[in-house]
């Protein structure tokens, strides 16, 4: 009796390892093995047209002598700050507002995640038009109210906010839904609570709200920040990195050696800096949140 019940077992457990064979089969092929490609690339010096050499570290050496390093990783920084204080603050408050309405809720819901069904190329040539300094549509609104216009993509001074504008209206709807679905998970026992304690609506948010949708919280910083440190189609689609490099990402540069310079060791030598940064501060970023969400 026991050996058909072992044979039985067996089975079923080659048919697990076998399907579990196949999808780490997969992401070996599509996932580990280009990040490992991606290293070994990025100490060599590579144009898929000639045979690779090996250079060691002068792939970094000519990153670091490039001025353009420096700037892209500026504006990449400043981008991702500008983005947690409307990306970040937006869908929470928008989740907050739909959280308290009675009526139509579900049409507001639709409403705000259908940004995010469009393609990001699209979001970004909508938005170029609505930035145009001629026709577009804000400027036509400031005209409308006596103001005068603004060259919201052809300064240094607006295109970085205007970049981070269309990036938060593109992307918020997740990020509001998964708020949403985080605030209506807390008891209505607390707010009344609250209520009958004498606190504001502001008091109910700080002392309720926020410490029981602290987990979402941390973890979708995280991601956001991990998103917007990759930043290319705005950048590539509205400026070209313009105007004077103001809004040139890491990404952007990345795409420029790889396939303006055809020089994909360089390319590679630069993801993996990325990799790394985001690596180090991922982890710091767990580490320092461990056990207060």
């Amino acid at each position: 009796m026991r050996s058909p019940r072992l044979g039985e077992v067996a089975r079923r457990n080659l048919t697990a390892y076998g399907l579990l064979s196949a999808a780490l089969l997969c992401f070996a092929l599509f996932s580990w093995w280009p990040i490992i490609r991606g290293v070994l690339l990025s100490f060599q010096q590579v144009d898929f047209v000639n045979e690779p050499t090996w250079v060691g570290f002068a792939n970094f050496e000519r990153l670091f002598a490039d001025p353009l390093f420096g700037v892209a990783w500026r504006n990449t920084v400043l981008f991702t700050a500008l983005a947690l204080l409307l990306g970040f603050v937006v869908p929470f408050i928008t989740a907050v507002v739909l959280n308290e309405m009675r009526h139509a809720r579900a049409y507001f819901r639709l409403l705000v995640y259908l940004p995010v069904m469009l393609p990001p190329v699209v979001t970004s040539l909508l938005w170029k038009w609505f930035y145009n300094p001629g026709p577009g549509l804000f400027n036509d609104g400031l005209r409308a109210i006596g103001a005068p216009p603004l060259h919201w993509l052809d300064s240094g001074d607006t295109a970085m906010i205007s970049l981070v504008i269309v990036s938060t209206w593109a992307n918020m709807g997740s990020a509001t839904l998964i708020y949403l679905a985080a605030l209506q998970t807390i008891p209505g026992e607390l707010y009344e609570a609250a209520e009958l304690d004498g606190a504001s609506l502001w008091k109910r948010l700080w002392h309720v709200t926020v410490p029981q949708t602290k987990f979402v919280l941390v973890v979708l910083m995280l991601m956001q920040v991990i998103a917007t440190m990759q930043v290319f189609t705005e950048p590539y689609v509205m400026t070209g990195g313009g105007p004077e490099d103001s809004t040139l990402t890491v990404l952007l540069l990345l795409y420029r050696y790889a396939f303006v310079y055809n020089d994909f060791g360089t390319a590679s030598a630069m993801s993996l800096l990325l990799f790394v940064v985001l690596g180090v501060f991922s982890a710091t970023y767990v580490r320092l949140t461990k056990g207060r969400a």
